[in-house]
């Protein structure tokens, strides 16, 4: 017999992130069952879409379109008195569910909430016991985030990540209250992105002959052919896929370094006055490479080319250009840069990168975009517009906040989650710091030295995926989880100051967050350690010991 009397979910259902505030719990319960209708306002529609999707398949409920005025409805509702992203959730015995948001993403984060207080069976695909009611208490919530970008790096140019692991990332996301996918496509290892004009960028530059196994001092290597890319119909779904769950998809097209495979399908960008340009293949290690793009007219042109495809798939206000990490070896070598050089001022190689960015910057706000870039970018002058994504540390993003930049925080000492998550020997492939679940709860993205009117350039967090040693889903899945948990809490949570985070509080609740991410299928770090499964002896990593600079 199907249980139709289960025990209802505790008030607040030990809800990740924390919302502002929960009333309740009253003396009933709300119960979602065969009766219940689901009645959607103007604003609403993608998320009773997706409510009839979710919960009705993981119940087996058939949520037909009801007024809003019956006893048994889940209600939902816009109201621009509520914050844009805010919502309010009420569940009462006497008329069900009612979720009000400031706007069309404040109803869905609702919805989302909604979910968890359901229990784990909520994120099951099809119902465990069929008949089963789907029950919580009455409580009333109250909530809105603390930043409007709450994003992922999701690196698919070292590791390329078929389509249906982006959705699977994007639904992931949208469970967290997460709303920017910073989508890194292309670097010397790899290029993702269809572009009809230049079709060899995927036809060479898409795949590598072989790749090295963990760091790049390792000795071991996969001889096998890596690589892959999305067609624009694929980007074209992935963008409408994280549209219906109000998250931006932001790409990133690296230059004018990390441009190695972009230089072996076509050897004209490169610095041919220096090196050999036509021997170059897509690189199949790590590390920072010497091969950068030339600063010739051709070279714009090239990428003004290939920027007219990316924003035409990718209505995103921002456009990420990287500008990180570009050694100038080359450019101090190459007759035709120093030329260049020559035209400027001041008149060094950080004043060419500069002219590069100050190039797209122009280019991209001509036509309503607004570049960001990583914080080297600040080298050399930052364009007005410009908005930095500051990453090896806060100093870039305080600089550029102090200048009147926008600033999304992501530092690598903080949110890297490539980063290695204990000392223990059993950590797989193990990089960088220990950045444990506690560390990234502590996260803190507002320096204290900001004024009120500069920590308002800050736009929000990001925490960053990259994935030179995630060759799978189970690595990603491994480095992600629960961390990023932590970091959605921070991102939308207003906490206190990090020492006075109640981690004990939050630990409590991810033991019922635990039990949805199983219901997921997500393969997280146990909080003992890796499963003998996910553990992966002889792969050789970089570990760093001792505590990250605060820099």
């Amino acid at each position: 017999m199907p249980d139709t009397h289960p025990t209802p979910t505790a008030p607040g259902g030990g809800l990740v992130p924390a919302p502002l505030s929960i009333d309740g719990p009253g003396r009933g319960t709300v119960r979602l069952g065969a009766d219940t209708a689901l009645a959607a306002g103007p604003g609403t529609e993608d998320t009773a879409r997706w409510l009839r999707d979710t919960l009705g398949a993981a119940f087996g409920l058939p949520l037909p379109p009801g007024s809003g005025k019956t006893p048994d409805t889940l209600d939902l509702a816009v109201d621009p008195a509520l914050p844009p992203e805010g919502y309010r959730l009420a569940a009462d015995a006497r008329w069900g569910v009612r979720i009000t948001g400031g706007g069309p993403a404040g109803v869905f984060w609702g919805a989302q909430t909604l979910r968890q207080l359901l229990g784990p069976h909520a994120f099951r695909r099809a119902p465990l016991a069929p008949g089963r009611a789907a029950v919580l208490p009455e409580q009333t919530i109250e909530d809105a985030p603390r930043f409007a970008w709450r994003g992922m790096l999701l690196d698919v140019a070292r590791h390329f990540l078929p389509k249906d692991g982006v959705l699977r990332a994007l639904d992931l996301l949208a469970a967290h209250k997460l709303n920017v996918l910073h989508l890194h496509l292309t670097d010397d290892q790899g290029w993702r992105i269809e572009i009809r004009r230049y079709p060899k960028l995927t036809e060479v530059g898409a795949w590598r002959e072989r790749t090295k196994l963990g760091h790049r001092t390792s000795p071991l290597w996969d001889e096998r052919p890596h690589g892959g890319y999305y067609t624009q119909d694929d980007l074209r779904e992935i963008v409408a896929y994280a549209a219906q769950r109000h998250i931006t998809v932001v790409p990133e097209i690296d230059i004018p370094g990390h441009s190695q495979a972009a230089i072996a399908a076509y050897p004209e960008l490169g610095n041919t006055d220096v090196i050999d340009t036509t021997s170059l293949k897509v690189w199949d290690t790590w590390g920072v490479n010497p091969n950068v793009l030339a600063p010739t007219d051709t070279t714009l042109r090239f990428y003004e080319h290939v920027l007219d495809e990316v924003l035409g798939l990718f209505p995103s206000p921002f456009v990420h250009i990287g500008g990180d990490e570009c050694p100038k070896d080359q450019w101090r070598a190459s007759a035709t840069a120093q030329a260049r050089i020559a035209e400027l001022s001041p008149a060094d190689e950080d004043a060419l990168q500069s002219w590069f960015i100050r190039h797209f910057d122009r280019w991209l706000a001509d036509r309503g975009r607004r570049l960001i870039g990583w914080d080297e970018i600040l080298e050399g002058g930052l364009a007005p517009g410009a908005a930095v994504s500051s990453w090896r540390g806060y100093a870039g993003g305080i600089a550029a906040a102090k200048s009147g930049h926008d600033v999304v925080m992501c530092p690598e000492q903080q949110v890297y989650l490539d980063h290695r998550q204990h000392a223990s020997p059993d950590e797989p492939v193990p990089i960088g710091f220990v950045r444990t679940l506690e560390d990234v709860y502590r996260f803190e993205p507002v320096p204290p030295e900001l004024t009120a009117e500069q920590a308002a350039h800050v736009l929000g967090a990001q925490a960053n995926v990259w994935t030179e040693v995630m060759d799978s889903q189970q690595r990603l899945d491994y480095q992600v989880f629960p961390r990023l948990a932590a970091f959605a809490e921070v991102a939308w949570s207003r906490l206190p100051a990090p020492a006075a985070r109640d981690y004990q509080d939050f630990t409590r609740r991810m033991a019922a967050h635990y039990t949805r991410l199983d219901a997921l299928g997500v393969g997280y770090r146990p909080p003992g350690g890796p499963l003998p499964w996910q553990k992966r002896p002889g792969v050789l990593g970089r570990p760093i010991d001792g505590a990250p600079p605060n820099v």
